[in-house]
C-alpha cells in the first residue's frame, strides 16, 4: 500500500470541464478499490461545497495575504476522502473554474492556482499536521505544476507523478507574474519554469516531477515532436526516460447499456438485437425518417477544429449521396454551430444537429447509432470512442493518440476471421480519408454477420478503470524506486 496526494482543479462530481474532471473523480477510486491510502485535493469553487453533504474545517492559514481553509470531506457516492482548498475571493464566484460566464479566462488564474500549489504543497509536507503525509504527489496538467517545481526545493519532499490530460494547455504567463507570485528565483531559468522569457506552469511540472505521464501511449510519443508539441517537444524528448502513457479508463457503471437508465430498450452482448430499437426511438424523437436498416452516425464532441469539424463539413457533400444518417450532439465555434445547422436545415432527412449538451441525449445517441464518427486533429486519448466501443457503436477514427490506440481496423480478407477487429481508421486526416473510411464502414455494415462480430469484439474490451489503475500503481513504484 502507498499513500498517495491526488491533485487536480476538478473532479467529478463536484466540478468538470472535460475529461480531466472525470479522470480525478474516478482513478483516485479505482487505486483506493485497489488498497491504495489515498486523498484528492481540489480547489473549493462556487456550487463545489453545496453539492457535500458535509464537511470539516481541518486548516486555516493564508497565501498572499488571503485566508485560505483547508476542508475534509468525501467525494459523493464513494468512501475517497478529499481535501479542499477554500478561498472564496479566488474561487467562490460565478463561472466556471477557469473562465468567466462569458467564457474569457479568469484574469487571476496565475494567483488562483498559484494558491492553490501552495495549499497542495502543505499539504504533501504535512504541515498542517493532520497526521497523514503521502509518500507519493500525482498532479495533473498545468493548474498542479508549480507542485513539483516548489516540492524540488523542499527536503525530504515526496517524488512525483504529472500526467499530461492535454498538451495544448499550458499555464503561460509574463515573467511579471511570476515575480509578483514572489515565487523561488531558483525556479526561474531555462530548466525551470522559464519559457521563451514568459512563465509556464507546465514546465514545473515537465522539468521536476520524477515521472511524466500522459493519458495514451501514442500521444506520449506524439508530444516528443514538433507538431504536437507545442515548443515543450525538447524537453520531453530529454526526459523521455521518464515518460509514458497510460489509456483512460470510463465509468463502466455508468456507461453500460445494460442497465442505462436513459435508454428506453437495454441490451449487451448477448441482445444486440435489441440494440435498433434505441435507433428507432431516436429516430421518431429527432424527426428523421424511422427505418431499422438504414445506418445511423453518431457524434457527441466539442464542435472544435481539433474534433475535425472542417473536414466533416467538407465531407457533407458527398456523404450526402449515401443511405445514411447523421445525428451531431455539441457546441463549440460558432461558426461550425451555424455550418452544421444550416446543413440540418436543407437536409432534414440526412442530418440532424442539436447545438448544446444533454447527458441524457448523448446516452441515446451512443446506443442508437450505428456508427460513431471521431475524426481528431489530435486526441490525447479520447473518452467517446471508449462510450462507443461498449455500446456496440463502431467508432470511425483517426491513427492519432488514444484512439489509434484503442481502436483496430477492420481491414481484413472476407476468407479470414476478423480476429479482435472493433472500428475503422481513417488512412488520412482530411476528407478524402473521412469519406473513404465510412464508405468501407458501410460496407461492413452491410455484411450482417461479420457486423455483428465486430460489436462483440468491441464490446468486450475492458476499459474499466480498474485496468488502468493497475497500470497507474506499476508507475507509482517506479517513481518511489526513482
Amino acid at each position: 500500500m502507498s499513500k498517495i496526494l491526488f491533485i487536480s482543479s476538478e473532479a467529478f462530481p463536484l466540478s468538470k470541464t472535460g475529461g480531466l474532471g472525470d479522470v480525478a473523480g474516478s482513478l483516485p477510486n479505482a487505486l483506493l478499490k485497489q488498497q491504495q491510502d489515498v486523498r484528492l485535493v481540489i480547489p473549493a469553487y462556487r456550487g463545489t461545497l453545496e453539492k457535500l453533504k458535509q464537511y470539516t474545517r481541518i486548516a486555516q492559514t493564508r497565501y498572499y495575504g488571503l485566508d485560505v481553509s483547508i476542508m475534509e470531506s468525501r467525494l459523493p457516492g464513494t468512501k475517497l476522502s478529499i481535501w479542499l482548498v477554500s478561498c472564496p475571493s479566488l474561487f467562490d464566484r460565478q463561472g466556471g473554474p477557469y473562465n468567466d460566464e462569458y467564457g474569457n479566462g479568469w484574469k487571476d488564474n496565475a494567483l488562483r492556482f498559484a494558491v492553490f500549489c501552495h495549499a497542495a504543497v502543505d499539504l504533501a509536507m504535512d504541515t498542517f499536521k493532520n497526521g497523514w503525509q503521502p509518500e507519493l504527489i500525482h498532479c495533473n496538467d498545468w493548474q498542479t505544476g508549480l507542485v513539483p517545481a516548489l516540492l524540488s526545493l523542499r527536503k525530504n519532499a515526496p517524488p512525483s507523478v504529472f500526467t499530461i490530460h492535454n498538451l495544448a494547455y499550458q499555464g503561460i504567463f509574463d515573467q511579471q507574474t511570476f515575480s509578483d507570485l514572489h515565487l523561488p528565483q531558483e525556479l526561474w531559468h531555462i530548466d525551470g519554469v522559464e519559457f521563451y522569457d514568459q512563465f509556464s506552469f507546465i514546465k514545473g511540472g515537465l522539468s521536476y516531477a520524477t515521472k511524466i505521464n500522459t493519458v495514451s501511449p501514442t500521444y506520449a510519443k506524439e508530444i516528443c515532436t514538433s507538431e504536437h508539441g507545442y515548443g515543450l517537444d525538447g524537453l520531453l524528448t530529454h526526459r523521455q526516460q521518464d515518460l509514458s502513457g497510460i489509456i483512460n479508463g470510463i465509468d463502466t457503471k455508468h456507461w453500460n447499456p445494460g442497465t442505462d437508465e436513459y435508454l428506453i430498450e437495454k441490451y449487451n452482448a448477448r441482445s444486440l438485437n435489441k440494440k435498433s430499437v434505441n435507433k428507432t426511438v431516436l429516430q421518431e424523437e429527432l424527426g428523421l425518417d424511422i427505418d431499422a436498416q438504414i445506418p445511423l452516425i453518431g457524434m457527441v464532441s466539442r464542435l472544435v477544429e481539433q474534433k475535425g469539424l472542417e473536414i466533416i463539413l467538407q465531407s457533407l457533400p458527398e456523404l450526402n449521396k449515401l443511405a445514411l444518417q447523421i445525428v451531431i450532439l455539441g457546441t463549440g465555434d460558432t461558426h461550425f454551430e451555424i455550418q452544421l445547422a444550416e446543413w440540418a436545415s436543407e437536409h432534414p432527412s440526412m442530418i440532424k444537429v442539436i447545438i448544446g449538451y444533454d447527458e441524457a441525449l448523448a446516452h441515446r445517441i451512443e446506443a442508437a447509432c450505428d456508427i460513431y464518427m471521431m475524426p481528431s486533429r489530435f486526441e490525447p486519448c479520447g473518452l467517446n470512442q471508449l462510450y462507443s466501443l461498449r455500446y456496440g457503436s463502431l467508432p470511425v477514427v483517426t491513427a492519432v493518440g488514444g484512439l489509434v490506440d484503442t481502436v483496430r481496423d477492420a481491414e481484413y480478407d472476407k476468407s479470414h476471421d476478423i480476429i479482435n477487429m472493433n472500428g475503422f481508421i481513417m488512412p488520412s486526416h482530411d476528407a478524402t480519408g473521412l469519406i473513404s473510411t465510412i464508405k468501407r464502414a458501410l460496407s461492413n455494415y452491410a455484411e450482417k454477420k461479420s457486423w455483428r462480430q465486430l460489436q462483440k469484439n468491441a464490446m468486450s474490451d475492458d476499459h474499466s478503470w480498474l485496468n488502468s489503475a493497475e497500470q497507474y500503481i506499476k508507475l507509482y513504484q517506479s517513481a518511489l524506486q526513482k
